[in-house]
């Protein structure tokens, strides 16, 4: 519910709990359904959570919790220091981080019961920092089966085995776990994910061939869990899929049964009347056909929004348009067309996408960029705010 200030006034306050003049709505109960979605095709394999980069931009630590409520056994990050947080945040489940550099704190992460993947390199640090902390690490070893980022490569499979046998024997760590990554998943028809996972069953069998007695085999994303039974294996690890959005180009989130879980929204800052002519943005690449009214969103690309979006659809105050010439660091525009009302738009909901509005995608291609992209960079500008179930139920 909205009160006018003056009789005379545009301008809308609200009541002190529900002022905001940017956030990103989290329905946290789209994240719950998702992993039992998830849960449902992937059976009997384990789901791991993926919670890196602060939960593809939705929040790890409620994102975390809402996933392991859920059924989700494990959480994945990439970093350690991701972990730590966690861990730090009193999430005590398994916990998988992969990617480090040689300033890992390798030694915190083993005393935190974090498990970590190891490629080649990192198996020496790692070993040496299990000896600091006087606790033997739990460690995956990645085999690199195409993607060509990290992993060790079949050549060097066989010597990384003899390397953890010697420090399993050792007892400085415990290799409990064997992983890849595919890289094109989300094509289907593409021959590189049977090779990949071909690849993939053979660094198993030498795996378990030198001893190993391994807890997990994992190398399915998002992409695999919907289109690969045969890549699910022991866990899989869903990123994408958890937050309700669609990996495919051919199939949109509700043909998967998934429900986006973030909704990005402002309130409209500024409107005004100008004439036929009239530049918008810097540069002016745009200019009005007509008279007309504009209204100005207060997102920009400090807050996440891509510089490069052209045309980009918007829903303001119920209306569908399109954001017009360059985004700002702090805002960009909208022509609303020559019937809209400037005292009608100040104060309203302009919603770029989620529940009620445009798809991510949608603004993912108006920027020349993914889903993934859209939601994981939304900055720390944008406060974040937390719901369960439908928004209309939340007044959102």
């Amino acid at each position: 519910m909205s009160i006018e200030t003056e009789p005379n006034s545009a301008a809308v306050v609200l009541p002190t709990e529900q002022r905001w003049e940017r956030r990103a709505v989290i329905d946290l109960s789209a994240i719950r359904h998702n992993v039992r979605r998830i849960a449902e095709l992937a059976a009997p394999a384990q789901i791991m959570a993926v919670v890196k980069a602060d939960g593809y931009g939705h929040g790890a630590l409620p994102v975390a919790k809402a996933a392991l409520e859920a059924g989700a056994t494990w959480l994945g990050t990439a970093h350690a220091t991701e972990a730590l947080e966690l861990r730090a945040a009193g999430i005590t489940a398994p916990v998988l981080a992969w990617l480090h550099t040689t300033d890992t704190p390798f030694a915190e992460a083993i005393a935190a019961n974090i498990d970590l993947g190891v490629s080649g390199w990192d198996l020496d640090h790692i070993a040496a920092a299990a000896r600091t902390a006087a606790q033997p690490a739990r460690v995956h070893l990645k085999i690199d089966t195409g993607l060509g980022r990290n992993g060790c490569t079949p050549e060097g499979w066989r010597e990384l085995l003899a390397a953890a046998a010697a420090y399993q024997e050792e007892g400085v760590l415990r290799v409990v776990g064997v992983f890849s990554h595919l890289a094109v998943a989300d094509e289907p028809e593409r021959p590189e994910t049977d090779e990949q996972l071909a690849a993939f069953r053979a660094a198993v069998a030498l795996a378990e061939e030198a001893g190993f007695g391994l807890e997990v085999r994992h190398t399915a994303n998002t992409p695999a869990i919907l289109s690969r039974p045969d890549a699910h294996f022991d866990l899989v690890r869903l990123g994408l899929g958890m937050y309700g959005l669609s990996p495919f180009a051919d199939q949109t989130s509700a043909d998967l049964g998934l429900r986006p879980a973030m909704r990005l929204v402002a309130r409209v800052a500024n409107a005004k009347r100008v004439p036929a002519g009239q530049g918008i943005s810097y540069g002016l690449t745009y200019r009005t056909a007509g008279p007309t009214t504009v209204a100005l969103v207060p997102l920009g690309y400090a807050d996440g929004i891509p510089r490069t979006a052209q045309a980009a659809p918007v829903l303001i105050a119920g209306v569908l348009r399109r954001s017009s010439g360059r985004v700002a660091m702090d805002q960009f525009v909208v022509d609303m067309g020559e019937d809209a009302d400037p005292a009608d738009l100040i104060g309203a909901e302009a919603v770029l996408f989620g529940d009620g509005g445009p798809a991510a995608e949608a603004w993912a291609a108006s920027a020349g960029t993914i889903n993934y992209e859209m939601v994981t960079r939304i900055s720390g500008r944008v406060p974040r705010h937390y719901v369960e179930g439908s928004w209309g139920e939340h007044g959102e």
